[in-house]
């Protein structure tokens, strides 16, 4: 049962991603549309704040003891890539958590614009007695984190991300830029 959500966020995933086969050779006409259209779809890098939320997260493993996960944060995403950022979630054992971090944000690394990847590291807290063990390197409830994370940029306010939760999860996140 759980590989029906798997299934379709990578579907979904798919379809979002454009054919780059073209039949005929476009005419000037044409490449100028095309440039200004493009332009209109890139994300803005500029400095702005960045609202996250997840309603969902796919466990790799079951765990009779595992409960759903939710987290609501806000990064600030700066021009040059850097990111700073706090987020709070119910782990995966029902325990009140945060994560503070600092990354950096990976755009232009490839032909389809919207994409982008992230890598944040930070402080992680809340995992407490009984589940204490369930992260490495924790002492009192805190402990070190990183988030790897794969993202698409729908709108220049809208985008989805994918954070990969070490061997643990995956994460699906919603963000919404402000101006």
């Amino acid at each position: 049962m759980r590989i029906i959500p798997l299934s379709l966020t990578l579907a979904a995933t798919a379809c979002v991603f454009p054919s780059r086969s073209q039949t005929t050779a476009p005419d000037a006409r044409d490449s100028a549309a095309m440039a200004s259209t493009a332009a209109a779809d890139e994300p803005t890098l500029s400095s702005h704040w960045r609202v996250i939320a997840s309603p969902y997260t796919l466990h790799y493993h079951y765990d009779p003891d595992h409960r759903s996960v939710y987290m609501l944060g806000i990064e600030r995403q700066r021009a040059d890539g850097l990111i700073l950022g706090g987020a709070g979630f119910r782990n995966s054992f029902g325990q009140p958590s945060m994560y503070l971090y600092a990354g950096h944000s990976f755009r232009d690394f490839t032909s389809y614009k919207p994409l982008y990847a992230q890598l944040t590291a930070g402080l992680l807290y809340g995992y407490k007695p009984p589940f204490d063990d369930k992260v490495p390197f924790n002492h009192n409830g805190f402990s070190p984190g990183a988030v790897l994370s794969a993202g698409w940029q729908f709108t220049p306010a809208y985008s989805v991300q994918l954070n990969f939760l070490g061997s643990s999860a995956l994460m699906l996140q919603f963000s919404v830029d402000l101006p």
